[in-house]
């Protein structure tokens, strides 16, 4: 057995061989065992210099038992060699395995605890497998927060613009190891900014294997004599802008949980800490504040949110910057996928992610909104900011897509314009067709994303905004439009709910004028008949058809399943309408049911439609479809009633007479 002296990674060094010779024999005789040895003879910085950039891609697959060697690589290697193996061992990086996402705080420690072992075998879990790969970009990452300080050139942005767009891409596929990442993106940007100040710390690390070298490195062996121009300077800092709204592009929108919490559900949050009143209270339901103040993996958000807001800030970042990038309507700029664009000559060619520049403002907004920092707001109006926002986000795939965009993004825009009105900063839309434009986004969005908080959300922001428009004949034909257009009935019932504000706002809320004191302020058309009627074709559609005792009944009862929300809705706003005798003579309601056929044409349909489905479901058709279901026989008792109590209180009102 050879002894330790004749170990031939030291037994072998030049000059007994040659460089190329003996990166041979390091190849053929790298193992695990073998890496103290080679960590000892990478001390030569000659050596090192002259083999280290062939050794990175020997060693990333032996992490982390590699890791003390590749740092000797970074620190003493010719940098500008290693850089380039470097970016090209991100470029093979493939995070491409079929792996769970972290649902819960077991599952990200599983895959944190995974990350910290030797994990390079045939037999490996896909969970670890990912670890692994998390593992080595962290490695590579720290290598580059090394190399790149140590290159002395004239023009640096060269080495630095191929690295950012080789991190970039390996980053965009990290998957469910992404936030592992970003903590390797963070603790790489840091040396990279000049910092001004001390970075906020992770809470939590998911490895401690890799932290910083503090050894002296080698000075850079090609090193330029001549200075760095300053729009060298400035082209660099663009390089580092850039990189970081597109690092929180990805890390944002890829945030996901299955318990209806949004990216950093600003917006949820907002309405808990300013109005409590207005958020659903749902029993044994932790808020939103408490999650994100006491629960690891929301603290976890809130941590790496903060890290990146203080690179913001070293990168001087303004917020008119931010908006600016993210409310311009030019069509952002993208590269061909696996292509590396060439290095750029002037900061001006390097875009900003737009939506990065978004999240970056909204973050800079919830400083001030959320934890009440000093200095941290900026003016931001309904018009025309958050409506140009709204047409850059939102739908841009298709009108259909509305409302299914990522929850971050979705969460993101609902803060801002959440924060506009508490500071009732509506501003003026350019024209009434403008104003439309972005009541039907917005509501498009309460009627199709996917999270109930996020719907619940823009629900608010439209009637808020819809009442907010001081032309009453507006909101009437935006209501209108809706009831007789718009293809989502759980819309249209929010349609039967704004018609009801106005009804009450106009007549019961505010006085009805009897005297001819004040007449200068003219009466809105709420507080007369022609707003229900003119809305009463779509409001109460004739049904005898779809509902009719000849229909096929599964037909009948698909589409009184799709529509029932809209029916209770627009039934209790008939029932409200009975019941406010007040109102009668105003609005005109006698004339209202009998000139539309209400009895005939709506109600009766309904009546003599529910008689049939609670037959079927006792014993016919409908009982093979659903069964004993106790709650669908529960919802067609409710409904019943409401119709007994209409029914009742129409007779009165046939007893009254028309007004």
């Amino acid at each position: 057995m050879s002894s330790e002296s004749e170990n031939p990674l030291r037994a072998a060094r030049p000059p007994v061989t040659d460089y190329m010779t003996y990166l041979t024999i390091v190849e053929y005789n790298l193992t695990e065992d073998n890496l103290p040895v080679l960590h000892e003879v990478l001390q030569d910085t000659e050596l090192t210099a002259n083999i280290g950039w062939d050794l990175v891609l020997l060693l990333v697959p032996l992490l982390p038992a590699s890791q003390e060697c590749l740092q000797d690589v970074a620190r003493l290697g010719n940098p500008r060699e290693v850089v380039l193996k470097v970016t090209e061992a991100l470029r093979l990086l493939d995070f491409d395995v079929e792996v769970p996402e972290p649902e819960d705080e077991d599952d990200y420690a599983v895959l944190a605890d995974a990350e910290r072992g030797n994990v390079q075998t045939d037999n490996v879990s896909n969970k670890d497998k990912q670890a692994a790969l998390s593992l080595q970009f962290q490695a590579l990452l720290s290598m580059l927060a090394v190399l790149h300080p140590r290159i002395k050139t004239k023009y640096p942005s060269r080495f630095l613009s191929t690295s950012l767009q080789a991190v970039l891409a390996a980053y965009n596929q990290s998957g469910p190891v992404a936030e592992l990442c970003t903590e390797s993106v963070i603790q790489f940007l840091q040396p990279l900014t000049g910092k001004q100040r001390p970075h906020i710390p992770a809470r939590t690390s998911s490895s401690t294997l890799l932290s910083a070298s503090t050894l002296e490195s080698a000075p850079d062996p090609e090193a330029s004599t001549e200075s760095v121009p300053p729009e060298e300077e400035v082209l660099q800092q663009r390089l580092l802008q850039s990189f970081l709204t597109h690092i929180l592009e990805d890390y944002l929108l890829y945030l996901n949980s299955n318990e209806d919490v949004p990216g950093m559900a600003w917006s949820s949050r907002l309405q808990e800490k300013l109005h409590p009143e207005r958020i659903p209270d749902v029993p044994n339901k932790t808020t939103f504040l408490d999650r994100f103040t006491l629960e690891e993996q929301y603290l976890r958000r809130v941590s790496t949110m903060g890290q990146i807001g203080s690179i913001a800030l070293d990168l001087k970042f303004s917020a008119a910057q931010l908006l600016e990038t993210a409310m311009d309507k030019t069509v952002e700029p993208t590269g061909e996928p696996g292509r590396e664009d060439d290095p750029p000559s002037t900061a001006e060619e390097v875009p900003l992610s737009k939506t990065g520049s978004l999240f970056l403002f909204v973050a800079y907004i919830a400083k001030s909104a959320l934890y009440e920092t000093k200095g941290a707001s900026y003016p931001f109006s309904i018009f025309p900011e958050h409506a140009t926002l709204l047409e850059n986000f939102i739908g841009n795939t298709s009108p259909q897509s509305i409302g299914l965009e990522p929850e971050a993004l979705i969460d993101a825009l609902i803060f801002l314009g959440l924060v506009a009105l508490e500071n009732n900063s509506i501003g003026e839309p350019a024209d009434d067709e403008h104003f439309n434009q972005y009541l039907q986004t917005m509501s498009l969005i309460s009627a199709n994303c996917l999270s109930p908080s996020l719907r619940y959300q823009a629900h608010y922001l439209t009637t808020t905004i819809l009442r907010s428009h001081p032309d009453d004949m507006v909101r009437l034909s935006f209501i209108r439009d809706t009831l007789e257009h718009c293809p989502y009935e759980n819309l249209k019932a929010s349609a039967v709910s704004w018609l009801k504000g106005e009804t009450i706002e106009a007549n019961l809320i505010r006085p009805h004028k009897e005297s001819k004191i004040d007449t200068h302020e003219p009466e809105t058309i709420f507080a007369t008949p022609v707003a229900i009627s003119t809305v009463a074709p779509y409001l109460f559609p004739d049904l005898s058809v779809d509902l009719a005792p000849t229909s096929p009944i599964s037909d009948a009862w698909a589409l009184f399943r799709q529509n029932m929300t809209l029916y209770i809705t627009t039934l209790n706003f008939y029932y409200f309408l009975l019941r406010a005798t007040p109102l009668h003579a105003p609005l005109a309601i006698a004339s209202l049911h009998s000139e539309s056929d209400l009895g005939g044409s709506y109600l009766g349909p309904l009546r003599s439609a529910l008689e049939r489905f609670s037959k079927s479901l006792t014993d016919g058709e409908l009982k093979d479809v659903e069964g004993d279901d106790d709650e669908v026989r529960g919802e067609l008792g409710i409904f019943k009633e409401v119709l007994e109590r209409i029914e009742e209180e129409v007779k009165k009102l046939n007893e009254e007479g028309p007004a």
